[in-house]
């Protein structure tokens, strides 16, 4: 059941678009591609990692956002395999970046009821970083609000040949057979297999791709993109987001009248 969320003085909803109760229906699990930090930096004649500082400012706040909105999952793209493409010193920067931000933002997540966990290639990290995501994984393992997901040295193609790998370790070993693998057996190995399937997509920075994130998972998923460098995205700025996603008519392949008498059934 998809959860609602009162309007606040920033929402751009006509009341007319509201549902009976005077509210909005918001997504489950958001999916966010956070971009633009070095083109904010740049516009302001700043090195990128200052970007990227400005960035964790907007990652704060966003979280709040969903918290407050009572979002299930939220789920954000931090630092792709191709990442590791970047000058030499810009991801050392964000290797420093992460450590620092887990140091000082974990305590706080906790208290707000946030879990925490990684999906990607944590080993390829120094042991100082797989120290600091381990422990708040464990920290916040028990919590039961916000479902927050950090993809860390993470890559669609990586996580679908992973699904692919395990299946075929099954096969080998008897557990499964072979005729037993369709896509519904796929979904239950790639990464974040215990949640909903992203309901919004968001990408920032005005590009209009999914970048090899989340590709399997994503198939369904509304598309959003805006123009917003990630240091500005605001609480507006994601609002607005939110209430783009709720005037969407999702058919998952059924037609518009299908899914509005679904709709009349539902709420009779």
């Amino acid at each position: 059941m998809l959860n609602s969320y009162k309007l606040t003085a920033a929402t751009l909803i006509n009341k007319d678009e509201m549902n009976s109760a005077g509210k909005l229906t918001y997504p489950e699990h958001i999916v966010v591609v956070m971009d633009g930090n070095g083109r904010w930096a740049k516009k302001r004649m700043l090195p990128r990692t200052a970007g990227h500082h400005a960035g964790v400012k907007s990652t704060r706040n966003i979280v709040e956002e969903c918290v407050k909105a009572e979002i299930r999952a939220l789920t954000l793209f931090a630092f792709s395999s191709e990442n590791w493409q970047r000058p030499e010193q810009e991801v050392s920067s964000l290797m420093s970046l992460f450590i620092s931000t887990l140091q000082s933002e974990v305590s706080s997540l906790h208290k707000q009821n946030v879990r925490m966990r990684f999906i990607g290639e944590c080993s390829a990290f120094s042991e100082k970083l797989q120290d600091k995501i381990h422990q708040a994984e464990e920290l916040t393992q028990l919590n039961t609000g916000l479902q927050l997901n950090i993809a860390v040295n993470y890559g669609g193609r990586w996580d679908v040949a992973q699904a692919c790998k395990s299946i075929v370790e099954k096969v080998q070993a008897g557990v499964l057979q072979i005729q037993d693998v369709n896509a519904e057996m796929v979904d239950q190995h790639v990464c974040l297999s215990d949640l909903p399937a992203p309901d919004l997509f968001i990408r920032t920075g005005g590009e209009q791709r999914i970048s090899n994130f989340l590709i399997w998972q994503i198939a369904y998923t509304e598309l959003y993109f805006t123009d917003a460098l990630w240091p500005d995205f605001n609480s507006e700025a994601f609002l607005t987001a939110l209430n783009w996603f709720a005037l969407r008519q999702r058919r998952f392949g059924k037609t518009g009248e299908q899914v509005d008498t679904s709709n009349v059934a539902s709420h009779s």
